[in-house]
């Protein structure tokens, strides 16, 4: 017998066992997640793989993407941002307003991407100076940024007709519209970010030995003011794809966004308790989340039920990260 004859029993033999193994499905939850919900939802339903259903969920997705992709830089170090969702908000009021105010598109996405950056900035200082909790922090500035975000619209939409967001909104490579592409070309920044360079190693460490970080030198204050700099700047960017989405700016805070966030990032196998980072993870739990809720959408299956089963699917992700390898 060859040595390639040899080996390749072996290999299926490893492949066999490792799949027994609960850490491997905890591992690869996301991807084997999507792959059953499109097999499953092809078969239910005819028009679930068809390229318009499929760049439509492209399209709804990229949205969520980038809001995971933010959750997870703060995840990563141990921490979790309830503001997302809010801070995306006054991101889209301040650009509708800027909008508004005749300052054209480029200049209005400036004003929504500085706007949601403050709120950002006053999460990291709560936390990293004045030593607030997270969850309070971001708690906080949830209510703030909603509030200001009603008062300062007079609680009404506002209607933003530009071309260049039109261009966003309809515009295509193939199937891939350019919203999934802005937000893939963010994901692949964001890899890089966190793998391959010094601040990323800083983030990973941080999440996982704060202590630790603290004795090598790394400044965690500043690591923690940037990646809640980086939720808000990214919240900022899914506020404009969102009011491309939308045709308007709308005051009232989406809470879907929160937590489908936390919930594509723990499906993506981001450890809640931080150290352990992903990129791709979480995109693709996104992408789960949106296959759901379209699948489920085009079964007829009542809207009320789809927060149910987003529900199941992240608690049941939850519990397999309990078997994640360390």
């Amino acid at each position: 017998m060859s040595t390639a004859q040899a080996t390749r029993p072996k290999a299926m033999t490893s492949l066999v066992d490792n799949a027994r193994q609960l850490s491997f499905w905890a591992e690869h939850a996301a991807p084997i997640g999507l792959v059953v919900l499109v097999i499953v939802f092809s078969i239910l339903s005819p028009t679930f793989l068809t390229l318009g259903n499929i760049r439509a969920m492209l399209v709804a997705a990229a949205i969520l993407v980038v809001l995971a992709i933010a959750q997870a830089f703060v995840i990563t170090t141990g921490g979790i941002d309830l503001s997302i969702a809010a801070t995306m908000t006054f991101g889209a009021i301040s650009f509708g307003l800027a909008w508004q105010a005749g300052l054209g598109f480029w200049l209005a996405a400036l004003v929504a991407l500085v706007a949601a950056g403050a709120i950002g900035l006053i999460n990291g200082l709560l936390i990293a100076k004045g030593k607030v909790t997270d969850f309070i922090a971001t708690l906080g500035t949830l209510g703030v940024a909603t509030g200001l975000s009603l008062i300062v619209s007079d609680g009404k939409p506002i209607t933003v007709n530009s071309t260049e967001l039109l261009t966003l909104t309809t515009g295509s490579i193939g199937i891939f519209g350019f919203p999934i592409i802005l937000a893939a070309i963010i994901g692949v920044l964001a890899w890089w970010v966190m793998f391959r360079t010094r601040f990323g190693l800083h983030v990973q460490a941080v999440g996982g030995n704060e202590e630790s970080s603290v004795a090598n030198g790394i400044a965690v204050a500043k690591v923690r003011i940037a990646v809640y700099l980086i939720s808000a700047g990214l919240a900022g960017v899914a506020a404009i794809l969102l009011v491309a989405r939308v045709g308007a700016a709308e005051p009232a805070i989406n809470t879907g966004f929160l937590l489908n966030s936390i919930a594509a990032v723990v499906l993506g196998g981001v450890s809640l308790t931080g150290g352990k980072a992903r990129i791709g993870g979480p995109i693709i739990g996104a992408l789960l989340l949106t296959a759901l809720a379209n699948g489920l959408t085009l079964l007829g299956v009542s809207q009320f039920y789809q927060p149910l089963a987003v529900g199941l699917v992240v608690v049941l992700a939850a519990l397999l990260t309990r078997y994640q390898k360390k």
